[in-house]
């Protein structure tokens, strides 16, 4: 991706100011945030400095970062990050993005290019002889399934083929493009369902339902039983304690004269 800085002075204006509605409407954006986060409106407030202006000019980044109170070199990141800010002069009528990544390349988005060279003009980011028209190519926009595609202002207009992509820029260069529909362009295609239209759940739904009920859910396992106590030991009978009887002496004894 090349690098992006603002145009040159000469093409810079002296000075930005939103008009009144602009002004009423970038307030009211910044209202929908927190107290203290109104910078989080940077990209909405920007968009619309485009909108007015048809670009973005360097005293418009000074104005939004006044207006947020954000630091200039932020709100000029954002502005140089983003393709979809327009950084100099492009068509009045209508700039047109071409996707060139993989998904458009495969499926004609070099036709597409080629068209925006012979019907625009040869050089990316440089207007037509009337100044109405301008393209450039840039990276994926969003809208794979449906390649390939190109950008207008917000809108995507998607399968084009030669022939559908010319009609498209004969409408914007008669200031008609607010007639064409967004989207895919004469493909039988709902958004990005499949082309050719549905191929599964293609069966009326029926006014009753039926759904199967889930199992009510085991019970909890129970706790396993308690061990057994061990038994006590037996224990001895009490013996009553007994005085020691004496000893009589035997006959031998008496015999010796020992007694």
């Amino acid at each position: 991706m090349s690098v992006r800085r603002l145009a040159a002075d000469n093409l810079q204006p002296a000075a930005f100011a939103f008009t009144a509605e602009n002004q009423a409407w970038a307030e009211k954006k910044m209202a929908e945030y927190p107290p203290g986060r109104q910078q989080s409106a940077v990209i909405p407030v920007l968009f619309r400095a485009q909108e007015q202006d048809g670009w973005v000019t360097r005293a418009s980044i000074e104005y939004v970062a006044k207006l947020l109170s954000m630091p200039y070199i932020r709100v000029l990141e954002v502005a140089t990050f983003y393709t979809q800010f327009q950084l100099k002069p492009v068509g009045t009528l209508a700039h047109v993005q071409v996707c060139g990544t993989t998904p458009c390349m495969l499926r004609g988005a070099e036709d597409i290019r080629h068209v925006c060279e012979r019907r625009i003009n040869h050089d990316p980011l440089e207007p037509n002889a009337d100044g109405t028209l301008s393209w450039e190519e840039v990276e994926c926009a969003g809208a794979c399934v449906n390649a390939p595609m190109v950008t207008i202002g917000s809108d995507t207009y998607e399968d084009l083929t030669v022939e559908s992509f010319e009609a498209l820029l004969d409408k914007f260069a008669a200031g008609k493009g607010h007639e064409v529909k967004p989207g895919p362009q004469g493909v039988n295609r709902q958004n990005a369902a499949a082309e050719g239209g549905a191929t599964t759940l293609l069966e009326a739904p029926t006014t009753e339902r039926t759904y199967k009920p889930f199992p009510p859910p085991p019970p909890p396992p129970e706790a396993p039983a308690a061990a057994p106590a061990a038994p006590t030991p037996a224990t001895a009978p009490a013996v009553a304690a007994t005085a020691p009887t004496e000893q009589k002496p035997t006959n031998a004894a008496r015999a010796k004269g020992d007694v």
